[in-house]
C-alpha cells in the first residue's frame, strides 16, 4: 500500500514530520517497507533563463540557446519546439543525474558545437508523461533549486512516498482513510470528518440491475447510477500527480476517479460506458467457458461458478476483479455507469486465483471492505465527476441490500493487563476504541463495544484487547517476573512424557545421535517391518517414498545409515524416540525407543576396532530399561521378530506375554533390502509396556544391608544343548527368595564326555543371611532346593 504525505494530510491533520509517522506506523502494526524521497532525485536541477535562442546552423530542429545560470551564461543545444528567448527552464548542469532517462548529463559537442548541459521536460523528471517540450516555469530566480519551487507552488509533485506491508487481516488499511484514522486514535494528529455527498438523481436510470437467487451470497448488494452528458478527458493535475506517486498510470478522468478511490477510501468501483450496454445488468454465476476481453486485453474464459456482470450482449465484468474492454469508457464517453458493489472476499479470491488476476479491486475485495459504504462510496464518486466532468446523475439504482454486520463485544477492562501485560487505564481503552470507530458504551470494567462495519477481522474480546495496546504501542511493554506461588506445583509432564524424555537422555548419554525421521516411508520399507501394511497405506500421499506409515522406527534409522555409509561415515549410532503405528485409526500408534549401531567402533589403545555385537545392544537396551523404571527381574528370552537375526537376538520381558524391548543383530536379509553395509545390531522398547510403580514417591526405598557372612555355592548341572541358561537362574533364583541374594552363570562346558546334544552350565549362588550366620545344615537344605528346582525347570541333573 503506497501513499504520499500530502495524500495522507487529506483525511490526517497533523504537523508530524514523515520521521515520526514512518515510526508510529511501524509502532501500529503497519509496517513500513520503503519511503521514496522524490525531492532527492530532483536536489541538482536548478532554474534557469534562456536569453537567446538562435538556430543551429547544421540542424533544423536544433537551437544554440544562451541560458543564464546560478554560475554565469552557458550555452546549451535543445531541440524542443518551445525553447525560445525569455522563458524560465529546468537546467541541469553537467554531472547532474537525470531520471527520466537514466542518464548523468556530460558537457559534449551537438553538430560541432558545445552543449554544457539540458534543458528538462517534465517526463525526463518523472513529473508526468508530458514530453512535447520543455518546462516553462511562469516564476522563479535564477538559481534556486527546481524542488524548493516545485515544494512552494506544487507540493504534490515531490511529496514523500510512503509504502507499508498490509497483514491480511488488516484491509481497512489498504485505503489512506483507515491509515490516517489509526495515526489519529495514537495521538500523532486529527482525523478529518467525512462528508456524506448528497446526490439528488434527477431521473431514473434506464439501466436496472439484477442478482441472481444462487448468487447473492457472493454479491449482497449492487449499487449503480447513470450519469449523463459528462465531459472526459485527462485529469487534474493534483489527481494525476497522487497517482503517479504510486505507481499508477493516469488514464482518464473517469478511470482514474476509480483507482483514486480505491486507493483513499478503499472503495473499488467501476465505471461502464452507458452506451454501449444492451439492455440491463444481470449478476450471475458463470456456467463456465464463457469468454471476456479484459480491460488488460487479454482473453480470459471464466470457470463455472465464477460471478460475472452480464448485459443482453454477455458478459461485461468479471465481477469484483476487472471490466471487460467492450463497456470500458474511453475520451468519447459522455453517458456512463458508476457501479458500487460488495463482494464475498472467498468468491474473488477463488475466481481470482483460477484466473491468475492480480488487479487491485481483488486484492481488497479478498481482504474485506466496508459492506456498509458501498452506497456511500457510490455517492463519493458522483460527487467527483459531476464536480470535474459535468453531467447529470440519474436516482441510484440499489439490488440486495446491504449484509448486516453488526455485533458488539462485551470488554474487561483488566483483561488487558492480564492478556498483555500493559496496565492501561480504562478511560484510556475507552478513547482509544472510540478514536477506531467502535461505540463503546457501559462503565468500567465491563464495557461494550460495537464493531464497526470496516473492521471485519474483529471477532472477540482478544481482538478488542489487540486494539487497545496495539495503539497504545506493545513497544512500551516492559518484563515483569511472574510472581510465583507458595504451594508446590503439580507436574506439568504426564508420566509417559517423563519417560519418553527420560529415553532422550539416556540414549544420548550412551552416546547415540538423535534422528527425527518421517512418519512416512515407502512401501517395501513397510512390508520389511509388518505383516500386514493395507491399514497403514495413504489415501493420499505426498510421494511414492511416503506411501505409507510407519510400522516400526527402525527402517528410518537404517535409510539414514545408508545415507550417511554413501557419504563416508563409518562409525554410526543414531536413535529415535517417538509413534509408530498398527493402524489408521485414531490412537492406533505406540510410543518406541529405539537404538542402532552400525559399522566399526572406535580403536583402542592397541589400534583395534572391534564391531558392535548382540551384546552391545543387550546393555544398552538394559540401560534404558533401568533408567525408565523397568523391574529388576525382567526377563531374556528368545522369539525377536524376523527383522532380526534368529540366532543372534533375544527379548527382555516380563514372563512370555510382556515384552518390553528387543534387541540383537538385524537380519541380513533386511540389510540388504535397505543398501545398509553391516553387520548393525540395535534395540527397540516399548515404554508403554513398563508397569508403573503402585506407591508413586520420589524417594527411594530403605537400604538394605546385613552384617553378616555371605555363603557362595557352585553348582554345575548337565543339560539338553537347547536349554537356555537363563532358564537355569530364573529355576535356581526360586529355590528360596529370602536367603537367595544372587545367582550367575561362569561357565558353560559342551562336548567331551558329556555326549552329543548335552552341555554343562555352571552357576554360584549366594546366600545372604538376614538374622543369624547359617549353619551347615540350613546352608544344605537351600542347595538341595536349588537342584530339585533346577532339575524340575530344565530336565538336568546334577554334574558328577
Amino acid at each position: 500500500m503506497k501513499f504520499t504525505l500530502s495524500w495522507l494530510k487529506r483525511h490526517l491533520e497533523t504537523e508530524a514530520s514523515v520521521d515520526e509517522i514512518v515510526e508510529t506506523l511501524t509502532d501500529l502494526g503497519l509496517e513500513v517497507e520503503d519511503v521514496e524521497d522524490r525531492a532527492a532525485r530532483l536536489a541538482d536541477f536548478t532554474i534557469g533563463k534562456v536569453l537567446e535562442a538562435e538556430k543551429h546552423p547544421d540542424a533544423d530542429r536544433l537551437k544554440v540557446c544562451k541560458v543564464e545560470t546560478d554560475d554565469g551564461v552557458t550555452q546549451i543545444i535543445c531541440g524542443a519546439p518551445n525553447a525560445r528567448a525569455g522563458i524560465t527552464v529546468v537546467v541541469a548542469k553537467p554531472g547532474t543525474y537525470v531520471p527520466g532517462i537514466d542518464t548523468t548529463i556530460q558537457v559534449g559537442k551537438i553538430r560541432g558545437i558545445e552543449s554544457h548541459g539540458m534543458m528538462a521536460s517534465e517526463r525526463e523528471m518523472e513529473l508526468s508523461d508530458e514530453h512535447d517540450g520543455i518546462i516553462e516555469l511562469q516564476s522563479g530566480e535564477v538559481g534556486q533549486r527546481f524542488v524548493d519551487w516545485l515544494a512552494q507552488n506544487d507540493p504534490a509533485k515531490v511529496d514523500p512516498v510512503i509504502e507499508i506491508a498490509i497483514t491480511p487481516n488488516r484491509g481497512d488499511a489498504l485505503g489512506v482513510r483507515g491509515i490516517a484514522r489509526d495515526l489519529a486514535a495514537r495521538g500523532l494528529g486529527r482525523l478529518r470528518p467525512l462528508d456524506t455527498p448528497k446526490i439528488e438523481g434527477r431521473f431514473d436510470s434506464p439501466v436496472a440491475v439484477t442478482i441472481d437467487d444462487d448468487t447473492r451470497d457472493g454479491c449482497p448488494v449492487f449499487c449503480l447510477r447513470m450519469i449523463r452528458g459528462v465531459k472526459n478527458g485527462p485529469s487534474p493535475d493534483w489527481l494525476q500527480a497522487q497517482l503517479r506517486a504510486i505507481g499508477l498510470r493516469p488514464i482518464s478522468f473517469l478511470v482514474d476517479v476509480t483507482n483514486w478511490f480505491t486507493h483513499d477510501l478503499n472503495r473499488p468501483l467501476h465505471v461502464f460506458d452507458a452506451d454501449v450496454v444492451a439492455g440491463h445488468l444481470r449478476v450471475h454465476r458463470a456456467a463456465g467457458g464463457e469468454t471476456i476481453t479484459a480491460l488488460d486485453e487479454k482473453a480470459y474464459s471464466l470457470p463455472g461458478g465464477a460471478i460475472a456482470i452480464s448485459d443482453a450482449n454477455g458478459v461485461e465484468s468479471i465481477a469484483g476483479i476487472m471490466g471487460g474492454a467492450h463497456s470500458g469508457v474511453t475520451e468519447q464517453t459522455v453517458n456512463v455507469l458508476v457501479e458500487s458493489a460488495y463482494w464475498d472476499p472467498v468468491q474473488i479470491a477463488t475466481t481470482g486465483r483460477a484466473l491468475k488476476i492480480n488487479s487491485d479491486a481483488r486484492y481488497r475485495f479478498e481482504r474485506g471492505v466496508d459492506p456498509a459504504f458501498t452506497p456511500n462510496g457510490l455517492d463519493h464518486a458522483v460527487r467527483m465527476i459531476l464536480d470535474h466532468a459535468g453531467g447529470e446523475p440519474s436516482h441510484m439504482v440499489v439490488a440486495g441490500a446491504v449484509p448486516e454486520t453488526a455485533r458488539s463485544y462485551e470488554l474487561n477492562t483488566d483483561r488487558v493487563e492480564s492478556l498483555v501485560g500493559m496496565s492501561i487505564p480504562a478511560d484510556e481503552q475507552r478513547a482509544t476504541l472510540t478514536a477506531l470507530g467502535f461505540e463503546v458504551s457501559g462503565e468500567a470494567p465491563s464495557l461494550s463495544a460495537a464493531v464497526p462495519s470496516w473492521r471485519g477481522d474483529v471477532q472477540g474480546e482478544a481482538d478488542l484487547v489487540e486494539e487497545v495496546a496495539r495503539i497504545a504501542s506493545l513497544t512500551k511493554l516492559q518484563g515483569k517476573p511472574m510472581t510465583r506461588p507458595a504451594q508446590v506445583l503439580r507436574p506439568v509432564l504426564t508420566p509417559m512424557q517423563m519417560r519418553e524424555r527420560t529415553a532422550r537422555r539416556t540414549l544420548a548419554a550412551l552416546g547415540y545421535d538423535e534422528c527425527v525421521t518421517y512418519s512416512f516411508i515407502d512401501a517395501a520399507s513397510a512390508a520389511l517391518f509388518a505383516d500386514e501394511i493395507e491399514p497403514l497405506r495413504l489415501e493420499n500421499p505426498i510421494s511414492s517414498e511416503m506411501s505409507h506409515m510407519r510400522p516400526a522406527l527402525l527402517p528410518g534409522l537404517l535409510q539414514a545409515a545408508a545415507r550417511n555409509q554413501a557419504r563416508g561415515v563409518e562409525q554410526i549410532a543414531l536413535f529415535e524416540v517417538g509413534a509408530a503405528f498398527h493402524g489408521g485409526e485414531p490412537g492406533e500408534q505406540h510410543l518406541l525407543a529405539t537404538g542402532l549401531l552400525v559399522g566399526p567402533g572406535p580403536r583402542d589403545l592397541h589400534g583395534t576396532r572391534r564391531a558392535p555385537d548382540v551384546f552391545d545392544a543387550k546393555a544398552d537396551a538394559e540401560a534404558v530399561l533401568a533408567a525408565l523404571g523397568a523391574p529388576a527381574g525382567a526377563q531374556v528370552m528368545r522369539g525377536a521378530a524376523d527383522c532380526w537375526h534368529p540366532g543372534r537376538s533375544g527379548r527382555i520381558g516380563l514372563g512370555p506375554k510382556k515384552t518390553l524391548a528387543v534387541f540383537g543383530e538385524v537380519h541380513p536379509r533386511i540389510l540388504r533390502a535397505l543398501d545398509v553395509r553391516g553387520p548393525a545390531v540395535g534395540f527397540t522398547i516399548w515404554p508403554a509396556e513398563i508397569p508403573f510403580p503402585k506407591a508413586a514417591g520420589t524417594n527411594r526405598g530403605a537400604l538394605q544391608m546385613s552384617d553378616l557372612q555371605a555363603v557362595e555355592r557352585d553348582f554345575a548341572f548337565v543339560l539338553d544343548a537347547g536349554v537356555e541358561a537363563q532358564k537355569v537362574v530364573m529355576a535356581a533364583r526360586g529355590a528360596d527368595k529370602t536367603l537367595i541374594d544372587d545367582v550367575r552363570v561362569f561357565d558353560e562346558f559342551v562336548g567331551g564326555n558329556l555326549g552329543e546334544g548335552r552341555k554343562s552350565i555352571a552357576i554360584s549362588v549366594r546366600l545372604q543371611p538376614r538374622e543369624a550366620t547359617l549353619t551347615d545344615k540350613e546352608i544344605e537344605a537351600v542347595a538341595a532346593k536349588v537342584v530339585e528346582k533346577v532339575t524340575k525347570a530344565t530336565g538336568g541333573e546334577l554334574r558328577g
